[in-house]
């Protein structure tokens, strides 16, 4: 039935080759944006011309104008087409997933950031979090990551960081422990081993200048390479561990171990967020920077 029929729609892909070809006043510099040769860009041109039946360019042998008709076409689509290249834009950046890579330190991994990480995954479910733990002892930024939170004495060159806060350690043991203590004056006389993490080898002997409480000259040591293991070391009544607080608040408030003293030492490092130059304008990376920086900066 004629009153049925439908007028065919006009091609998209052609109206906005059109406009691409006019903003640039060139089928050439047209084909190079669309990533197609010049007779295609022509033929499309020339299709739609044979579709509106009016003639949309003049060609001469150096240059390209709109006819009056053309330039009426251009003013009316032309706004559209940007709309719809913006909107596509916008959903291609929105609309897919994005990852980041963060190398965090063992324990404050598993202690402090990790916990609450729910909080972040929950606020943005669009952004994966690969996590990745490394050597305590390194000072330096992992090449596979966009982000880092380590411990610095000041951040290397070539990164843009942040303070989260100094390191603090407190001494600590089971509660068993700390009934066999026994002081005289500024020095402990009773059985003091000291459980010692491998990369702070000198952390005792500093702690002891700062608080003024010499251990005994004889202690026994037991060196571990994690402070996981060390707090471990610590919570099963081995000896008296140094560990950072505010990171092991958990511990502490379950009271799987205790404060041995309440003197503190004040590191020489401190932790930072760190991450390249190149990554801080991901907008991925800002995010998470800017979580890390509202969730953790001076809870130290």
């Amino acid at each position: 039935m004629p009153g049925n029929k439908t007028a065919p729609r006009t091609s998209l892909r052609g109206l906005r080759t059109f406009c691409i070809a006019a903003r640039y006043a060139s089928f050439k510099a047209a084909a190079s944006d669309l990533f197609v040769t010049s007779s295609a860009v022509s033929q499309q041109i020339k299709s739609l011309e044979d579709e509106l039946g009016v003639k949309l360019f003049e060609r001469g042998a150096r240059d390209l104008a709109l006819t009056p008709e053309g330039a009426t076409l251009f003013e009316a689509l032309g706004p559209l087409i940007d709309q719809l290249d913006a909107a596509v834009a916008n959903f291609k950046q929105t609309g897919q997933r994005k990852s980041v890579r963060i190398s965090v330190q063992p324990f404050f991994a598993s202690e402090f950031f990790v916990p609450r990480l729910k909080e972040f995954t929950a606020m943005h479910p669009e952004i994966d979090i690969q996590i990745g733990t490394s050597d305590e002892a390194s000072e330096k930024l992992p090449a596979d990551a966009n982000l880092a939170v380590r411990l610095f004495r000041k951040p290397p060159p070539g990164t843009l960081a942040d303070l989260l806060f100094p390191l603090r350690m407190v001494p600590a043991g089971s509660k068993a422990f700390k009934k066999t203590i026994k002081r005289r004056g500024n020095r402990i006389v009773s059985d003091f081993p000291l459980i010692v993490h491998e990369t702070r080898p000198k952390a005792w002997r500093e702690w002891a200048r700062s608080s003024g409480i010499e251990p005994p000259e004889d202690a026994r040591i037991t060196r571990l390479d994690s402070m996981i293991a060390v707090v471990r070391a610590a919570e099963q009544g081995i000896g008296a561990a140094l560990v950072p607080v505010p990171i092991s608040e958990q511990w502490f408030r379950q009271e799987t171990i205790v404060r041995l003293f309440d003197e503190e030492l004040v590191a020489d490092v401190s932790y930072y967020l760190v991450s390249r130059d190149d990554r801080a304008d991901d907008p991925a990376v800002s995010i998470l920077r800017q979580w890390i920086l509202e969730r953790f900066a001076s809870k130290g």
